[in-house]
């Protein structure tokens, strides 16, 4: 297996800024020689922690999933404490090094896909939404054509700055500036290019409330942009995988229903061509 760290502004060649963060951690599997050589969808994962710390708990798990089902998997980890467009930059870079660098870890440029948790699927959604923003192709030139995500899957994501919002990321994101705030406010930015999206929540989220993406989904289905959306009745915030992995016990029944949000996300993915195909 290829495991590695890479330092996003360094391989662009950006400036970095003192306290920058930025690095993709790659889990991908090697060329068997015994077999014939596999070209795998990607996924980039992006842990939440309300753009003021990185969750490890939908990190590495995460990735494993994703990995077990036969995908190359890269983990952001982005800057935090700091407002828009660093974290987008960021994730944007990472889906640009993930293309630019197919051939490497054995992917199809063709399916590369995202993943966020609470902010960070806001994160995921604003890369989703605004991949073709200004600052992007500023920042990456000809390669912001490679930035699009061929799909993404939502998970428990902050989408609205409005009312239902999480506050803190709302606040972070904007670094408190309202018209700022108000732009972040992601079922207003969907259009008819955005990514195609997998969204799941729980009704019981104290956090990120479910209205989240319930606005998201009526903006995907505005927009004409195709979309499914699972929400459980049971669960809290931050649950991640919902497995042994990710806590210290066992979930009750009803809130390990939501653990099939894997199952389901990587059924989606594969009926949108996220498969394994041999070269």
């Amino acid at each position: 297996m290829t495991y590695e760290t890479i330092d996003l502004y360094e391989y662009f060649s950006l400036p970095k800024g003192r306290n920058a963060a930025g690095t993709l951690t790659v889990y991908a599997r090697e060329r068997n020689p015994e077999i014939k050589e596999k070209l795998r969808p990607a996924m980039l994962v992006i842990p939440g922690g309300g753009y003021e710390w990185v969750s490890r708990r939908e990190a590495e798990p995460v990735a494993m999933e994703f990995l077990y089902g036969g995908y190359s998997v890269f983990v952001l980890d982005y800057t935090v404490h700091t407002p828009h467009p660093v974290p987008l930059l960021e994730a944007a870079m990472a889906v640009a090094y993930i293309r630019e660098n197919a051939e490497k870890y054995y992917v199809d440029r063709a399916h590369v896909g995202a993943i966020g948790f609470s902010a960070g699927g806001h994160l995921c959604a604003t890369l989703a939404t605004m991949y073709g923003e200004a600052c992007v192709k500023e920042a990456l030139g000809n390669r912001a054509a490679l930035v699009r995500p061929d799909a993404v899957v939502l998970s428990y994501a902050v989408i609205t700055t409005g009312i239902r919002t999480h506050g803190g990321t709302a606040k972070t994101i904007s670094g408190g500036d309202a018209a700022l705030q108000e732009k972040m406010s992601l079922e207003k930015r969907v259009t008819k290019d955005s990514s195609p999206a997998f969204l799941w929540h729980t009704v019981e989220d104290d956090c990120v409330p479910v209205q989240n993406a319930l606005l998201m989904a009526e903006a995907y289905l505005k927009a004409g942009v195709p979309f499914d959306l699972h929400v459980f009745e049971s669960g809290g915030h931050g649950m991640s995988t919902v497995n042994g992995e990710v806590t210290d016990g066992d979930y009750p029944e009803v809130v390990a229903r939501a653990g099939k949000w894997v199952e389901l996300a990587l059924s989606w993915l594969a009926s949108r061509g996220f498969k394994v195909r041999v070269k």
